[in-house]
């Protein structure tokens, strides 16, 4: 698994007017191929009536599904350029529809690869690109006498409390980075003289908006 990878953080849209014709970006965090094709098919009913309606799509840890369309604009001029746009973000498991209503004004070649590409950041703008950083949910497990110096040390030191339980001893949840565990270990050690007790419960991925996790 990647210990982190950028995505969106949901739906999102956004709108432009270039040289008379209207360009509406959406974009959107997806799953799996077919959810990619679903929301394109969505947004093509949604505009049935739109001169085009330009998809791309990235699916996959790896990026291992990329998809594009034209729509029947000139070869090369516009679902390319949406699907460079993900890919220059580095995103993974997102979906891009840029539709275009034609204003009557011709764009020539270059004129359209900078508007779907216009387009498609106002989308993936909307949506909010966010960082997936993979944690570890850790079972700590210690006596009540060092409550306080632990619960000091876990706040001091910036690791992230999911809940804390209280029965005949002390349980704190805690979300580490799993590229930190080891460190992480090491100080629970030295912090409880090595009379606390761990468990790994599994990892999950987190969102991080601005350097800052979003607690799920």
């Amino acid at each position: 698994m990647l210990k982190e990878y950028k995505t969106l953080l949901a739906y999102g849209e956004g709108e432009i007017i270039i040289e008379k014709s209207k360009f509406i970006g959406y974009a959107t965090p997806i799953k799996s191929e077919e959810e990619a094709i679903a929301f394109i098919e969505n947004i093509r009913t949604k505009h049935w009536n739109a001169t085009h309606n330009v998809p791309a799509y990235i699916v996959g840890e790896n990026n291992e599904i990329q998809r594009y369309s034209d729509d029947r604009e000139p070869s090369g001029t516009a679902g390319i350029p949406i699907l460079e746009v993900i890919k220059k973000e580095d995103l993974r498991n997102v979906a891009v529809v840029v539709t275009r209503y034609f204003g009557g004004v011709k764009l020539g070649t270059g004129g359209l690869v900078r508007a779907y590409t216009k387009g498609a950041k106002i989308g993936l703008e909307a949506a909010k690109i966010v960082t997936k950083r993979l944690y570890e949910l850790v079972h700590v497990k210690i006596d009540y006498t060092m409550l306080g110096k632990i619960q000091n040390e876990i706040l001091q030191n910036g690791y992230l409390i999911k809940e804390t339980q209280y029965d005949d001893a002390v349980h704190f949840y805690l979300y580490i980075k799993v590229d930190s565990l080891n460190y992480f270990e090491k100080q629970i050690i030295e912090w409880t003289n090595g009379r606390a007790t761990l468990d790994f419960t599994g990892q999950e991925y987190l969102t991080e908006i601005d350097g800052k996790v979003a607690m799920p």
